[in-house]
């Protein structure tokens, strides 16, 4: 994987950290650098943990899945991205939005929100991450998923930032262009592999 197609997965699999960080920063009536840093902090923090943990665990089943790899990474992908479609089209108004930054409400938000990069992490160890030239597999992923986490938290803080001034408006609008995006990118992982 390239560090355009890594690029391109950041941002989907940020869409979802996005999407509720639009919401967080609906109810933050006077917005602070602080807010959204925590907001960023936290959902990019998991976003680069998650991938990590799915790769640690995908290279245990590696001599497993090397020869399906490409349909492997496809499946994960799509699901994740037809899962995100699902819900940016589902009905709204179920979601409450609350302005607690505290630990007990961001970390069942950030793991919520980082479950489907545990799968993409489980890809890596299929689809091998090479952003770093002459490095190995596991400073490549290091790498990657640290390019995850800072982009997750980019787009949660500006995320924050952004549902303060309009609102909820373009939620389900950032969650369907994530899911699109690791669509995307299952497919291409699939024509690439064969």
């Amino acid at each position: 994987m390239d560090l355009l197609t890594l690029l391109l997965l950041a941002v989907g699999l940020s869409m979802d950290a996005f999407a509720v960080a639009i919401c967080k920063g609906l109810a933050v009536h006077r917005l602070t650098w602080r807010e959204s840093s925590v907001v960023g902090a936290w959902f990019g923090g998991f976003q680069a943990l998650m991938p990590f943990l799915g790769y640690v665990l995908g290279r245990q089943f590696e001599t497993y899945i090397n020869r399906i790899a490409p349909w492997v990474a496809f499946v994960l992908l799509g699901l994740i991205g037809l899962n995100m479609l699902k819900d940016a089209f589902a009905k709204d108004g179920e979601e409450e939005s609350s302005c607690g930054l505290s630990g007990k409400e961001m970390f069942p938000l950030a793991v919520a929100t980082s479950i489907d990069a545990l799968a993409v992490g489980v890809t890596f160890a299929c689809v091998p991450v090479a952003v770093l030239k002459g490095m190995g597999g596991f400073f490549n992923t290091a790498a990657g998923c640290l390019i995850i986490g800072v982009t997750t938290f980019l787009w949660s803080a500006a995320g924050v930032k952004i549902g303060n001034l309009f609102g909820c408006r373009y939620k389900n609008r950032a969650e369907a262009a994530g899911g699109l995006i690791l669509l995307f990118l299952g497919v291409k992982i699939l024509l690439q592999g064969l």
